[in-house]
């Protein structure tokens, strides 16, 4: 059995807002496996449970650059929210956003070879490593080119979004934002990724069985549960923020407009952010004390 520290509790937490309590048993009963806790929780308390994918966990920037029908949407990282407000380090991002769209590399690999005011660019982020103290990783990118107009918006610097369509501008930026608040994970319900269904589908099993209805009952629960979740995560069926009357299909309709696809970045999503215990390092370095 896994011991469950507070640390993990916390953790949790942060994850599902779900009562501290609640989060040590799903703990508990997961052997201290953070993701299976996570979907415990979703079956005991609802989706309300995960707010995953709304947390940050490393700091940086997202930087976008458009000219005509190329584009580039970029996430810097570094390891701390002072050094991503430093000014080298912002324009540094925007300009690997206009090598991006220019020269259009296949990698970060690729681009990390290419050249940057007549310096390569792996030189000019080790040079800016030791000028800020500091390290940072170029972490990917979506580049664009010829596949129709362009649209993009940044909240701040930690949440980026490009959108190809044909149409109205407005109608493109107007959904660039919306995507950015509500974070839709594909374009249709038909692109929604297999693996995020299944699980989907598997947590709704769980939830329906512990109904205990009858088993057509709870097959209707279960694909019932699935096929609102396909709504509420594909960009055409959410309600559209500015008109919750309409959906992003039916706004766009009406502004005749196609959105052909869309890419969003928020700042260190996925990422395992290292989380120091200030107790165990001063509890350490007591008895370092006491040793020396």
């Amino acid at each position: 059995m896994a011991a469950i520290t507070a640390s993990m509790v916390a953790e949790l937490r942060a994850k599902t807002d779900a009562p501290m309590m609640e989060c040590k048993k799903a703990l508990t009963e997961a052997d201290g496996d953070l993701a299976k806790a996570e979907e415990l929780l979703r079956v005991k308390l609802g989706n309300k449970a995960s707010k995953a994918a709304s947390r940050v966990t490393a700091e940086g920037v997202v930087a976008a650059f458009i000219d005509g029908t190329k584009g580039a949407l970029i996430e810097l990282n570094c390891e701390t929210d002072f050094v991503s407000k430093n000014d080298d380090f912002l324009k540094f991002a925007s300009d690997l956003a206009k090598v991006v769209a220019n020269e259009q590399p296949a990698d970060v690999a690729g681009l990390s070879a290419l050249s940057l005011d007549g310096e390569q660019i792996e030189a000019a982020r080790t040079r800016l490593i030791g000028k800020i103290g500091e390290n940072m990783t170029i972490r990917r990118f979506a580049k664009f080119q010829g596949g129709g107009k362009l649209a993009s918006y940044l909240h701040g610097t930690r949440i980026g979004v490009m959108v190809e369509f044909e149409g109205d501008e407005v109608a493109a930026k107007d959904v660039a934002m919306h995507i950015a608040a509500m974070k839709p994970v594909s374009l249709s319900s038909n692109d929604v990724p297999a693996e995020l269904i299944a699980k989907e589908r598997s947590i709704a099993e769980q939830k329906a069985a512990e109904s205990g209805k009858p088993a057509e009952i709870t097959a209707k629960m279960v694909e019932g549960s699935v096929q609102k979740y396909l709504k509420e995560v594909s960009l055409l069926n959410q309600p559209f923020v500015k008109n919750d009357k309409q959906t992003v299909e039916q706004m766009l309709k009406a502004a005749n407009t196609t959105v052909k696809g869309f890419t969003l970045y928020v700042v260190g999503e996925g990422i395992e952010k290292k989380q120091d215990d200030f107790a165990a390092e001063v509890a350490a370095q007591v008895a370092a004390a006491k040793q020396g």
